[in-house]
């Protein structure tokens, strides 16, 4: 736990970084007519008959677990493969036939096979520099994910989706936003089919590890009228939810940008979620 000067300046850095940005940069929403709403049960079906497979890296971080419990609950893929450097355990019954593929990320060529024979993939993996140091966030978050979306490729992924963060900037004087704004321009450059990037506010979740700065924020967003904090946060169920309803609607566009209040339409949308 950190000192009480160190946490203070710890959430006065996370808030001004937040604040920073507007609410009016805050880019298009997703424009779902009510017609695209009512199709979105058809069109879960129609990708379901497709078999496809996915695989999920971060699939033990907050959002994740929750995309992962997503997917199986709506049964959209005939193969699900977790890639991760350890077994997770589950005890749902439902969780049975999920894959898993460990792998060791300093050494990531030498497990190109996990990444093979997937259609979709989704990256939610990430760390902090309070708990990697500045060095290891960089490594995990850009190193680690630039090399995994290049595996990806090669082993024929088609659909690549990546969490990112809202005001990812390469040339951003924030370290965090930096390194989510040169991941996500790298791994553009492997052209994908569908390359999806998915840029949310602060997140919402009761995560389990200790992060007493972050509890903090989301205490303070809490405390905000549910317009203004919806601009700058947003649940995870809401992020994996938009994540699927963005992946079955056909796409036209190499490169999808999808910013909080997009995801908040899209996660929010009517229509069962769950069969």
């Amino acid at each position: 736990m950190p000192g009480p000067v160190a946490l203070c300046w710890g959430v006065a850095a996370l808030l001004a970084a937040i604040l920073l940005l507007r609410l009016d940069d805050e880019g298009p929403g997703a424009d779902l007519s009510m017609a695209e709403i009512e199709a979105l049960p058809k069109l879960r079906e129609d990708f379901r008959m497709q078999n496809k497979s996915v695989f999920i890296l971060g699939a033990s971080g907050e959002t994740g677990k929750v995309l992962l419990k997503e997917i199986l609950e709506q049964r959209l893929f005939s193969k699900v493969t977790l890639i991760g450097r350890r077994t997770l355990t589950f005890e749902e019954e439902a969780y049975t036939n999920v894959n898993q593929e460990l792998v060791d990320f300093e050494k990531l060529d030498d497990y190109a096979s996990a990444f093979q024979g997937h259609d979709v993939g989704f990256c939610c993996l990430g760390t902090t520099r309070k708990k990697a140091g500045a060095e290891g966030f960089v490594r995990v978050d850009r190193d680690y994910v630039l090399k995994s979306a290049e595996l990806a490729k090669a082993g024929g992924c088609k659909h690549f989706n990546l969490l990112s963060s809202r005001g990812a900037d390469k040339s951003s004087n924030f370290l965090y936003l930096q390194v989510k704004g040169e991941v996500e321009a790298k791994v553009e450059e492997l052209k994908f089919d569908r390359y999806s990037v998915f840029r949310p506010g602060v997140l919402l979740c009761d995560r389990q590890e200790s992060r007493p700065a972050e509890w903090l924020v989301r205490k303070f967003f809490g405390a905000l009228p549910a317009s203004w904090a919806s601009g700058h946060s947003v649940p995870v169920e809401t992020v994996a939810k938009a994540m699927l309803n963005n992946m079955v609607r056909p796409g036209d566009k190499q490169k999808e940008l999808l910013e909080n209040k997009a995801i908040h339409d899209l996660g929010k949308a009517d229509g069962p979620l769950k069969l």
